[in-house]
């Protein structure tokens, strides 16, 4: 009866073995680096999709921005209306963080690489900083609004330069699921500072 001959494991540079240790302290260069382009077949123009994601990306920047400030008010409101406005603000924060994943999705399907660490879109958002300690509730929710119309004029722009491009994804993106969720959240926001009394004599 013949005997087999066991199989050879493949190799990793381990005295001609298999390790099950882990490759630490690895480096390698940015493929591709931030702001170029691979060359995907989806029927864009070149400069259009460098466009789309440089516009995209600047408001993938501020909506993360925008998370992380609906989060710090989530944890740092205070005073009468603290239940109703730590659940909406980490209602809207998680909204956000739905579009920051379709933005990032997008710039990716367009060849591009979405801004991913929080660090560089710091780096990118027009939004002004807010102070490190608590604020007033109403200055929290007029901070907060101030920051969901700087993005909303980016991408009403956004709109206008993704149609003349015809770039009808991105296009729709910024629409359908920017531009009506951010339209939605300033409105509920915003009743939150009517001055109207509880209740007339």
């Amino acid at each position: 009866m013949a005997t087999r001959t066991p199989t050879r494991s493949r190799t990793n540079g381990h005295g001609g073995r298999r390790s099950p240790e882990p490759k630490l302290d690895l480096s390698g260069p940015e493929m591709p680096p931030f702001d170029t382009l691979r060359d995907l077949p989806i029927g864009l123009p070149e400069e259009a999709r460098a466009t789309s994601c440089r516009l995209l990306n600047e408001i993938l920047a501020d909506s993360m921005i925008l998370y992380a400030l609906y989060k710090k008010h989530h944890w740092l409101v205070a005073g009468p209306t603290f239940y109703q406005l730590h659940l909406l603000f980490d209602k809207h924060a998680e909204e956000q963080n739905e579009i920051i994943d379709v933005l990032a999705e997008r710039v990716q399907s367009l060849g591009g690489i979405a801004v991913g660490d929080p660090r560089h879109a710091a780096e990118l958002t027009t939004i002004p900083r807010p102070p490190g300690g608590a604020e007033p509730v109403a200055v929290m929710i007029d901070r907060t609004l101030r920051a969901h119309e700087t993005i909303i004029d980016k991408v009403r722009e956004g709109i206008k330069t993704t149609e003349g491009s015809e770039d009808w994804g991105s296009n729709d993106v910024l629409m359908s699921d920017v531009l009506r969720r951010h339209e939605l959240q300033v409105w509920f926001l915003a009743e939150h500072v009517v001055d109207v009394p509880l209740a007339s004599g």
